[in-house]
């Protein structure tokens, strides 16, 4: 089992700034994918980014540019730093985690809310 716990979300303006992190415990950090996905009110979940357990980085095209994932595999956490918000980032953020090349993520944080006012 692995357990995610999302902090760092809040309330900024557009073009402002923000980091994201997830801490992870249970397993061992180094061996999991970790990804970001973000669902807004009324609208389906939706990938952000993630980085795998070797470091390589895959994201949407909206966030290229302006949103950068890293891991720190000393500290079990992942971060979301996010840059030139834009009104339509607001939603909730989960972090995501699963084992190396698995297809699927089956571990899931409550998420935290991000909102950027205009």
């Amino acid at each position: 089992q692995v357990q995610l716990v999302e902090s760092g979300g809040g309330l900024v303006q557009a073009g402002g700034s923000m980091r994201l992190s997830c801490a992870a415990s249970g397993q061992i950090f180094s061996s999991y994918d970790m990804g970001w996905f973000r669902q807004a009110p009324g609208k389906e979940r939706e990938f952000v980014a993630a980085i795998d357990w070797s470091g390589s980085i895959s994201q949407s095209d909206f966030v290229k540019g302006r949103f950068t994932i890293s891991r720190h595999n000393g500290k079990n956490t992942v971060y979301l730093q996010m840059n030139n918000l834009k009104p339509e980032d607001t939603a909730l953020y989960y972090c995501a985690a699963r084992y190396a090349g698995a297809l699927d993520y089956p571990y899931w944080g409550q998420g935290t809310q991000v909102t950027v006012s205009s």
